[in-house]
């Protein structure tokens, strides 16, 4: 359930255009007119919305921005700004190229894996290679801690069935071979990796619910201590996602305000990420888990264009 809301009447994409030029090349920029616009259009029509701008005035729209945006409101248009297959190419792209990759680097491959549908994922991976000149996988073995490369390649190249369509026996299977695998802590066994990574989502559920009756633990429960708090992290956060994925985006944002200071780049991302795919529904986690609407949040944590904009993207 998407949070942003769209006009009744959606002004031309060439009124929207002249609108954005103006509010870019005053003298001081007008960040309620871009928020106004971009603020409440999808990803189709910011796409036309930027065509049209080449159009008319040979210049890129995301161009513009970034030369007269700054700080986290030009960051967040931005990224919001792009199309949502080549956002997330970008993203994984800069944290595959982070000096230290560690699990907040990792989470976001994990969101783009196990959050999305098999399509976009698929986009995600072809607009890759056409900024970067090879392939997302490629990427992943070179630059990735060892540890984790198999799962994360094996994350991204899968293509999962996405109807709901469910094996009981093959359930209770495979929950049997898990737990062997995490009793042995191998998991970044073969058959391990392979079953996190391909199956689709309804089987995984249902195999994780067969684990918990057998077992009388949560998967993610029983793996600690294998010696690897890299690959455990990842695989746990995997498991999560699968199983609740709001709940993983709910406690990001906590993460991102909670402290001296707030991690606008987690906040941001987690916000425009999903805004157009299920924040309604991370928002009604993050009241359930922690008692605050996600628009208090940002009230409470962000200012000026930047907290308008995001609040924007919340539906408001």
């Amino acid at each position: 359930m998407a949070t942003l809301k769209l006009p009744e009447q959606v002004p031309s994409p060439t009124q929207d255009a002249e609108t954005l030029q103006k509010a870019l090349h005053g003298l001081i920029h007008d960040g309620k007119a871009v928020i106004q616009v971009l603020g409440h259009r999808n990803a189709i029509q910011r796409k036309i919305i930027g065509d049209t701008y080449q159009e008319l005035y040979n210049q890129s729209l995301l161009d513009s921005l970034q030369s007269k945006l700054s700080g986290d409101f030009g960051r967040a248009v931005i990224l919001w700004t792009y199309d949502p297959s080549e956002r997330d190419a970008r993203q994984v792209n800069k944290l595959l190229n982070t000096k230290e990759i560690g699990r907040n680097e990792l989470q976001v491959i994990v969101e783009i894996c196990c959050a999305s549908s098999p399509h976009h994922l698929l986009a995600v991976r072809k607009c890759y290679c056409s900024l970067y000149g090879c392939s997302l996988e490629e990427d992943i073995y070179d630059k990735a801690p060892p540890s984790v490369r198999k799962i994360l390649i094996g994350l991204v190249s899968s293509f999962r069935f996405d109807k709901e369509v469910v094996d009981l026996d093959l359930a209770n299977d495979e929950a049997s071979k898990l737990q062997e695998f995490v009793a042995l802590k191998q998991l970044d066994q073969d058959v391990f990796v392979w079953i996190l990574t391909i199956r689709n989502v309804f089987q995984l559920k249902a195999t994780f619910e067969s684990y918990h009756k057998i077992f009388g633990n949560h998967l993610y429960e029983d793996i600690k201590d294998t010696g690897n708090d890299l690959l455990e992290t990842l695989v746990i956060d995997v498991i999560r996602c699968i199983v609740s994925s709001d709940k993983l985006f709910a406690e990001a944002i906590k993460a991102a305000v909670d402290g001296w200071g707030t991690d606008e780049n987690s906040l941001t991302r987690v916000i425009v990420n999903r805004a157009e795919i299920d924040l309604m529904k991370v928002g009604e986690a993050y009241l359930d888990m922690y008692e605050k609407s996600l628009d208090y949040v940002v009230k409470d944590e962000t200012s000026g264009d930047y907290g308008a904009f995001l609040l924007a993207l919340l539906g408001k």
